[in-house]
């Protein structure tokens, strides 16, 4: 190893173990105003929303004036959100109830947060919209759209994987193993049939988790993943290439098989129309898709750039940045953070 990498490695691998216990990696959790009417214009509200905050102002759901509450229950602890429940009179709305009324929810441009607006009306009539910043209201029109569950949920999964730091730093491990080519495709691909494979079947019930095991088996994957390129195979060139890089599509297929249960629990939080479960499913897997495609290609774009700048630059003390320098940069990084996300989910899984 070169001086400056002696001196850079350590570096970078300090600050990724000194944010690894403050970044939450995937824990996307955008709030639910959910709305179920249970008998002629009487509601019942859940509100599910994140413990933690970024801002003093909390997040609060929004209804009409008009609506009284009738009861209100106590505030529980779920996982790593807080829920509130309520039951709501609407009669005082007239024969169209909610609507043409507006739901919505306040501190979203504080919060720097989104949340997802549901209602199901009697007559089988399902909304869902999801609110943030630049819309922080839902207008309940005369009917729903299936269009707006389309749009709504693929952003949705593609606000998920840019969210998931773990998923990205999987992805970017599996560039990084492959390099580019039809073997990144063909990797990628599988690890996109593996996650669509879990995510359909456990949110569509026929397969159930401990959601604490899980997150530490996927920050493990980072870590298998890690090791796994440290490996020099030039330095027993007689030795074949690990099973890993002969066949990488079945390392990126089944650990995908696990990060498909993490995508699966984040969809559980916000819930998915009942009149449209399959669409929304569909959608939200699609938006993953996207958002881990441009992941790909930011990440392949970044690469060729910092080659271009870095492939002949000299510094103040005539030390030339060669690109092989930087290679084993991303890899303490990867290694470092998976290690410390396995100790804190570990104890996790043991508490």
């Amino acid at each position: 190893m070169t001086t400056l990498s002696r001196i850079v490695a350590p570096l970078v691998l300090f600050v990724a173990l000194l944010h690894a216990g403050t970044v939450e990696a995937h824990r996307f959790a955008p709030s639910l105003f959910k709305l179920v009417e249970t008998s002629d214009h009487t509601f019942n509200i859940v509100w599910k929303t994140p413990t933690e905050a970024t801002s003093n102002i909390p997040l609060r759901p929004v209804w009409p004036v008009s609506c009284l509450v009738k009861s209100e229950n106590p505030i529980l602890r779920e996982g790593t959100g807080t829920v509130s429940s309520w039951t709501l009179d609407c009669g005082p709305l007239g024969k169209d109830g909610l609507v043409g009324q507006k739901l919505g929810v306040t501190g979203l441009t504080e919060n720097q947060a989104s949340a997802m607006v549901m209602l199901s009306l009697r007559d089988g009539r399902s909304y869902q919209s999801v609110v943030n910043a630049e819309a922080p209201d839902f207008l309940v029109p005369a009917q729903p759209s299936q269009s707006k569950v389309k749009t709504e949920y693929s952003v949705l999964g593609a606000e998920h994987i840019w969210e998931g730091i773990d998923h990205l730093m999987f992805v970017f491990g599996l560039l990084l193993l492959v390099g580019g080519g039809a073997r990144l495709l063909w990797t990628i691909t599988a690890f996109t049939v593996g996650h669509s494979i879990t995510l359909a079947l456990v949110t569509l019930g026929f397969l159930t988790y401990p959601v604490s095991l899980i997150e530490f088996v996927i920050a493990l994957s980072i870590f298998v993943l890690a090791l796994e390129l440290t490996r020099k195979e030039q330095d027993h060139p007689h030795q074949r290439l690990s099973l890993f890089k002969r066949h990488p599509w079945w390392l990126a297929g089944g650990f995908g098989l696990l990060h498909g249960m993490g995508f699966a629990s984040a969809l559980a939080e916000i819930g998915l129309p009942q009149s449209n479960v399959p669409l929304a499913l569909l959608f939200f897997n699609i938006g993953i898709e996207v958002g881990q495609i441009a992941f790909v290609l930011l990440a392949i774009g970044a690469w060729w750039l910092l080659k271009t700048l870095l492939g002949s630059a000299v510094f103040a003390d005539r030390i030339v940045i060669r690109q092989e320098r930087l290679l084993p940069l991303p890899v303490y990084v990867l290694g470092g953070t998976s290690a410390m996300w396995c100790i804190e989910r570990g104890l996790e899984v043991l508490g």
